[in-house]
């Protein structure tokens, strides 16, 4: 299991799709970047799925994401569904006494629930946090796409 924490943008791109029938028809499908801005995150999307799709395509929204932190399961070859988990981390007022919840969202990448279930502990395990999962539910995420710093050419030639 990799983590990584970053500023996530969710990013919608509409375009003409060819169906396994041959067909063409028009889809709107969910991304993930990691970007510092709105304008980024656009232009991030836009790179990326340029190398994918042919043809025209759009953004139609972006919007900042709740989670902060991806659970990438690079270990799997089958793991392509990402999962929403909502987990509470469990902690005690010391003046009070009384126990405090606090929500907090992760972007989980699993094959299947069960997968994403173990890919949470995989990780939270590891720490020293009293946590409870809340919920945890597929989206419709189609990938997460990582910031890459690119080797730029010396100019000191």
């Amino acid at each position: 299991m990799r983590t990584k924490t970053a500023t996530w943008f969710e990013c919608k791109i509409r375009y003409e799709k060819v169906m396994e029938d041959g067909l063409q028809k028009k889809v709107t499908e969910q991304y993930v970047v990691d970007a510092l801005s709105f304008s980024e995150a656009e232009k991030r999307i836009m790179e990326e799925m340029s190398s994918y799709i042919s043809g025209e395509f759009e953004v139609t929204d972006v919007k900042k994401a709740v989670y902060k932190e991806v659970f990438f399961d690079d270990g799997s070859d089958v793991a392509d569904l990402f999962f929403k988990a909502k987990l509470q981390f469990i902690t005690i007022d010391e003046k009070t006494e009384k126990e405090k919840r606090t929500n907090v969202y992760y972007l989980v990448q699993a094959a299947s629930f069960d997968g994403a279930v173990k890919n949470i502990n995989a990780v939270m395990d590891g720490t020293m946090i009293d946590y409870a999962k809340s919920n945890i539910s597929e989206t419709k995420i189609i990938d997460v796409f990582e910031y890459e710093k690119k080797n730029e050419p010396d100019d000191k030639d």
